[in-house]
């Protein structure tokens, strides 16, 4: 076996692969050059990078020897996975490796923003003697964590330390594990209002884009500090610049950038109350070292032994079994993202139902995929290996349920959430064998195609709901796709779910909710 080590990593990584007998380049000139790369490629079964090679479609589509990209880090979005998955290409990552470290840089920020440390050591090298600056104490105060995986978990008991009052938002935080982290569980709104220091810890996904806006500032505390170490994009940075200039934000700290690297020229760098650093919260002697290690076993299990860890494209079935279980995950995950994007108030228990042949099978892959699902939205780091945990550190509890009972289906997949505000199921059943169908919702009977963009309505079940949704799509642009519709009897409450060939706009949501007989209306991105 060969493998090409195309960004730095540590030395004991490159000792560890060789030590199982595998022969390793290491090629670092190939990360800013993919047109050698392209031409290297194909020489070998493995690829570790970090964040500096672009592992992209076109370098994959050459590479026809490799069987694993493993990289030293949490984040994989400098590898095309779906190119990697298309080409049977295993690819890996490194979660847990960097959350101490970016939780520590989070307080560090903090700390700094509060006490102005780098506008005072620049003030000082300048010959300044700025005596009078004043800083804000952590003591007491109110401190508002965004996202409560694991570094935002770390920044929590930090600030408990601190003598802190934490309250935090997170859409998959229990009660149980609020209270054994010690943190006060609200909504947004309030940790808004309630909040001196405001830190986010949340992944970029369409969600959260833009979450840090002009409106939401507007809700904070005047004199608020904000730090984000997490992605950028999550903050408006033009809305943040006019808080700063206007003193409604004191001080903000961002490790991370909508652009990177920034424009030397970027407006945030103009204000003595904005402190920034070029994307360091994994930067770190243990981290690096943690990453290295980490992928180097990894990668060598598997080109060795077979053994998969921490994949984010595969999940952990024998290779006889994948053809008859591949259906079922592709369905379970399905269901899970469904439910995940449909349900409201915080997380506590998840059940997954076997009914028919489905349940004489090995679930285990089956349920981590369904959790895979659920999870995907709120964490970009989520995969087959770490769903389970991820689950497990929100106080999720997790459960799995078998029945003979065919429920008119050879086989059938119940995914069950119970919230705050009651329990949520969905259900689904393979059609021909490998064509997933959601199948029921919250015991209405539908047959819809879990698949782009769906609109799921709740109704009452009158005349003229039908056309006034066909014809409102229409007035925008937006094309039908697919329509079900499924009442439980005549004149009650019913459900609608549309397949669209675009998404739809918040606006257009709006006014769908403001039809005649709409109860609800929600968008679904599968």
């Amino acid at each position: 076996m060969r493998v090409l080590v195309s960004d730095k990593i540590s030395d004991q990584g490159v000792d560890i692969l060789k030590k199982a007998g595998i022969e390793v380049d290491v090629n670092t000139s190939l990360a800013a050059n993919p047109e050698e790369l392209k031409k290297e490629i194909g020489k070998y079964d493995g690829l570790v990078v970090r964040s500096a090679t672009k592992a992209t479609a076109e370098i994959i589509a050459a590479a026809d020897k490799l069987k694993v990209i493993g990289r030293a880090g949490s984040g994989v979005d400098n590898i095309d996975v779906k190119a990697a998955s298309a080409k049977g290409i295993v690819v890996m990552n490194t979660p847990g490796g960097n959350t101490v470290t970016t939780a520590e840089h989070a307080v560090a920020l903090l700390f700094a923003a509060c006490r102005q440390v780098p506008q005072a050591a620049g003030a000082l090298k300048a010959g300044k003697w700025e005596k009078s600056r004043m800083g804000i104490e952590l003591y007491n105060k109110t401190l508002g964590i965004i996202g409560l995986g694991q570094i935002g978990s770390h920044v929590a008991r930090v600030a408990n330390g601190l003598f802190m009052n934490v309250v935090a938002f997170d859409p998959f935080l229990s009660p149980e594990k609020a209270a054994q982290l010690g943190v006060e569980q609200v909504d947004l709104p309030t940790l808004y209002k309630k909040s001196d220091f405001i830190t986010i810890h949340s992944p970029l996904t369409p969600e959260t884009k833009g979450l840090i806006n002009a409106d939401v500032i507007a809700q904070m505390k005047k004199g608020v500090v904000i730090v984000c170490a997490a992605r950028g994009g999550i903050i408006d940075e033009k809305a943040l610049y006019d808080a700063l200039v206007s003193k409604h934000v004191a001080t903000a700290a961002l490790d991370v950038f909508e652009k990177e690297p920034v424009d030397p020229a970027h407006p945030l760098l103009t204000l003595d109350n904005f402190i920034g650093t070029p994307h360091l919260g994994a930067s770190t002697l243990e981290a690096q070292e943690n990453v290295a290690l980490a992928v180097a076993e990894q990668i060598a299990d598997y080109l060795v032994n077979g053994v998969v860890r921490n994949a984010v494209n595969v999940s952990s079935v024998p290779a006889d079994q994948l053809p008859r279980v591949q259906p079922y995950l592709a369905l379970a995950e399905k269901l899970g993202a469904f439910q995940a994007q449909l349900y409201e108030g915080g997380l506590t228990e998840i059940e997954i139902e076997y009914s028919g042949e489905v349940a004489e099978m090995n679930v285990g892959p089956v349920t981590i995929a369904a959790l895979k699902g659920l999870l995907t939205p709120i964490s970009e780091h989520v995969n087959y290996v770490n769903a389970p945990i991820m689950a497990k550190e929100r106080g999720i509890e997790v459960r799995e349920t078998k029945s003979s009972d065919t429920h008119d289906f050879a086989s059938l997949i119940t995914v069950k959430v119970k919230t705050a505000q009651g329990v949520h199921a969905v259900s689904g059943a393979l059609f021909h064998k490998k064509e997933p169908r959601i199948v029921e919702i919250d015991k209405f009977a539908v047959e819809a195609f879990p698949e782009g963009h769906m609109l799921v309505m709740q109704n009452y079940d009158k005349p003229g709901v039908i056309g006034n949704i066909g014809s409102t799509l229409g007035k925008h642009g937006i094309n039908i796709a697919r329509m079900e519709f499924g009442r439980r009897a005549l004149g009650e409450n019913a459900i609608s779910v549309v397949n669209v060939d675009s998404a739809a706009s918040a606006e257009v949501l709006d006014e769908i909710r403001k039809l005649p007989n709409i109860i609800s209306a929600k968008q679904i991105k599968l």
